[in-house]
């Protein structure tokens, strides 16, 4: 029923606690693969994923373009997209299963809480941030996972190869109303986690000075 799809790079270390997880819902029947998509390791990453069991696609290039892929390959007629550092709390796979369960749960999409497991006050900043922007505009971070039916999927557009925020944009098409926020917790990687957000705003600082000067030919 259930496709996961984990975009990979160099994470030998982080996969197995990823997919641990998983093996209830694999056991239970609810997922149905899990598909890892490589963006060419040095370390052991595709050799874990292939021991486990994974169906592992290689393609180097942007994290949007191996979502894509994971999408394209997989067979589920739902998916649910992970980071390879994240590791799903217990209870997501009862609270996963009521949620497609219910009248209309086609046309909806579900991603769950942020969490740490470090303590420090910029953490706990960060999970409140997220929670006030998945409630309020229906924008999660890439770090909470999204589950979504294959057809909603298909309809909205899916991920687009952007180079940056695939996360946001993908979730602004979904829109808040068609966004269940689970109460099952995802814990990211803390350091990962600020690493992408700094390198997101910097990417947008860069993109300022090209938009004044597209503004001002105009």
């Amino acid at each position: 029923m259930i496709s996961v799809i984990i975009p990979t790079l160099n994470d030998a270390a982080n996969l197995p606690r990823a997919l641990a997880p998983l093996v209830a819902g694999v056991a239970d029947g609810v997922v149905k693969e899990a598909v890892i998509v490589d963006g060419g390791s040095s370390d052991e990453t595709t050799a874990v994923a292939e021991a486990a069991g994974c169906d592992v696609v290689r393609l180097e290039g942007s994290r949007a373009r191996r979502l894509i892929a994971g999408a394209r390959a997989a067979r589920g007629d739902w998916l649910l997209f992970l980071s390879a550092d994240a590791i799903l709390c217990e209870g997501w796979l009862e609270e996963a299963r009521r949620f497609m369960g219910k009248p209309g749960a086609q046309s909806r999409a579900a991603t769950f809480r942020l969490a740490f497991e470090e303590d420090a006050p910029l953490a706990k900043r960060i999970v409140l941030s997220a929670r006030m922007r998945t409630e309020m505009f229906g924008r999660p971070y890439g770090d909470q996972g999204l589950l979504i039916s294959r057809r909603l999927y298909d309809i909205v557009g899916g991920y687009q190869d952007m180079g940056q925020n695939e996360d946001e944009d993908l979730a602004r098409r979904i829109g808040r109303q068609r966004l269940t926020l689970f109460r099952t917790e995802v814990i990211a990687n803390f350091e990962r986690h600020k690493r992408r957000r700094a390198e997101t705003f910097a990417r947008y600082l860069r993109a300022i000075p090209m938009k004044r000067g597209i503004e001002a030919e105009d």
